[in-house]
């Protein structure tokens, strides 16, 4: 297909057989059906995407601004908007529908970008994976610490990005070069080996990894 990926949802984990006859665990994403909404040029906007839409989402729950760009393009409300590369000299239409089977196939490798499970605020054992103090030597009421965290007259301050307690997750997370089992086209359904980021039935984006561009 043109476009270089689809946005899906997060199902959850299985495990299948290959044709090989091993065992894999892979993440069930219900990657599209998704609809084009606008398309970038590159004369006109520097470079070449096609603007999808995925997800069901009430009218009533819209911006002005985004009703009008739906009513422009002539398509139903979505709840999700993304863009994705479009090959050179190929383009879809507004309001054509992109299935799985269109981008992907079984053996490629894709990229999954999708916001990671938040944690809340975590210490520096759950958070940097510090290993914690003794139990012994000594040690009264601190376990769990994080340590020194600098000097006193010299630099008389804490460096920026100095690994200490705080919020963890939630944060935008992408996994790279994972292989696609099996594309299920009737289902909509793409079975990718190994886990992905975020949480079931978060929203991800599935993109073609090296050399997977047609």
């Amino acid at each position: 297909m043109t476009i270089d990926g689809l946005i899906g949802r997060k199902l959850g984990m299985t495990q299948v057989y290959t044709a090989e006859g091993r065992l894999v665990p892979v993440t069930v994403i219900l990657a599209g059906p998704c609809t084009v909404v606008a398309m970038r040029r590159a004369e006109r906007d520097g470079y070449a995407a096609a603007q999808v839409g995925f997800g069901a989402v009430k009218a009533q729950r819209l911006t002005k601004a985004r009703a009008g760009h739906f009513t422009k393009a002539g398509t139903a409300p979505f709840a999700v908007l993304r863009e994705f590369r479009t090959a050179d000299g190929e383009a879809p239409t507004v309001g054509s529908e992109i299935r799985v089977a269109d981008v992907f196939r079984p053996g490629e490798r894709v990229h999954v970008t999708g916001i990671s499970k938040g944690r809340g605020t975590a210490g520096v054992m759950k958070r940097h994976l510090f290993s914690g103090f003794p139990g012994s030597h000594g040690t009264h009421e601190y376990f769990r610490h994080g340590g020194s965290i600098g000097n006193r007259s010299f630099p008389g301050r804490v460096f920026k990005g100095k690994r200490m307690a705080g919020r963890y997750g939630a944060d935008r997370v992408t996994t790279r070069n994972l292989e696609v089992v099996a594309v299920k086209a009737d289902e909509n359904l793409l079975l990718i080996r190994g886990a992905v980021p975020g949480a079931r039935n978060g929203t991800v984006m599935v993109r073609k990894g090296p050399g997977g561009r047609r």
